[in-house]
């Protein structure tokens, strides 16, 4: 039997890469990914002394290592400072005046904020400080958007990658390949009612977080059931894709969860992008929940708009385009030439 059992694992390569390969991999992928230290702050200064705040800043070796001052403007006002927090270009802002100074943090930014605190610490009494969106920096404030899109990961991604395999299993795949319907037709019949139970999820859970969490809600919700419905599509999609490439149920939940633990841990969820080694941080980019946490935060946190969100919404129309393509492909390639035969043998 140990033989047996041996020999059947060398001619199942997937199975045995993932023995062996995959923790190898996850090793060094989470490894550089596990990083919760802020180096760099991206930092705005405003007001009438911007610039003589600015060369304070740079002559101050501790402060300047850790604050990037991107932005230098004479002529911005207070406004002008919050505006850059709302829409994520800054991670604290500083505004100059006849007073002291006004350090604003963006408490949305959980580690972030943490890093600006210790700055604003040892730039002692000279400033007066205040976070924004997150003014208690609770974690759960910054979680619940991120998990509610963790959730519908799990659940659009596993439930709906063995769709596919159940009717290979059951021998019913032969039928759809017989049946008037175009693969992209068979693929939207099996995403969308596991859409309209997510979309049911996905608000439940929302309420639920604000509730229980006291999370804000501070955005148009129009835009946040624009962003959700379109992260739904895509991780229903990938869902299908892996489905369509898997044999077995078996390969295809193996297939789901290396997919759901990158988004688990390189997404920016726990680990913040920014503190990622570079040849790590760009599996992030490629992770539809980058995206959706990057508009969940910026809606209920910010209250940010289309004119800040409209980068991620529109990085994941594309990949929620370019899965549901490569799923059609796969289902074509995979029904298409036996549903030929099929028909063939039929005519004759």
């Amino acid at each position: 039997m140990i033989i047996k059992e041996f020999r059947e694992l060398r001619r199942d390569r997937r199975t045995l890469a993932m023995l062996v390969a995959l923790p190898l991999l996850l090793l060094v992928v989470f490894g550089f990914a596990a990083n919760f230290t802020i180096t760099t702050l991206e930092t705005a200064i405003v007001g009438p002394n911007a610039n003589t705040v600015a060369d304070r800043l740079a002559a101050d070796p501790q402060v300047a290592q850790v604050l990037h001052v991107d932005t230098v403007d004479s002529a911005g006002t207070d406004a002008t400072a919050r505006t850059a927090l709302r829409d994520d270009v800054s991670d604290l802002a500083i505004v100059t005046g006849a007073g002291k100074p006004t350090v604003y943090i963006d408490g949305s930014n959980l580690f972030a904020a943490q890093a600006a605190k210790i700055v604003v610490t040892r730039m002692g009494p000279t400033v007066d400080s205040e976070v924004l969106y997150n003014p208690d920096l609770k974690t759960s404030w910054v979680m619940v958007p991120a998990i509610i899109g963790l959730i519908l990961t799990f659940i659009g991604t596993i439930i709906t990658s063995i769709g596919l395999v159940k009717e290979r299993e059951a021998g019913t795949l032969e039928q759809l390949a017989v049946m008037p319907f175009s693969p992209a037709a068979v693929i939207s019949g099996k995403i969308a009612p596991y859409f309209l139970l997510a979309a049911v999820d996905m608000v439940a859970v929302t309420l639920l977080g604000i509730w229980i969490f006291s999370v804000p809600f501070n955005g148009n919700a129009l835009i946040f059931a624009l962003g959700a419905a379109i992260f739904l599509f895509a991780v229903l999609g990938l869902g299908v894709f892996i489905s369509t490439i898997s044999k077995t149920t078996g390969q295809a939940i193996q297939a789901a969860m290396m997919v759901l633990l990158p988004q688990v841990l390189l997404s920016g969820m726990i680990f913040p992008l920014s503190a990622m080694a570079p040849g790590v941080r760009w599996i992030g980019y490629l992770l539809p929940l980058t995206y959706f946490t990057k508009i969940s935060q910026g809606v209920m946190l910010r209250g940010a708009g289309m004119s800040t969100l409209w980068i991620p919404i529109a990085v994941l129309t594309a990949m929620a385009l370019l899965i549901f393509g490569a799923a059609v492909f796969r289902l074509k390639r995979s029904i298409a030439p036996r549903g030929k035969a099929v028909v063939r043998s039929g005519l004759t």
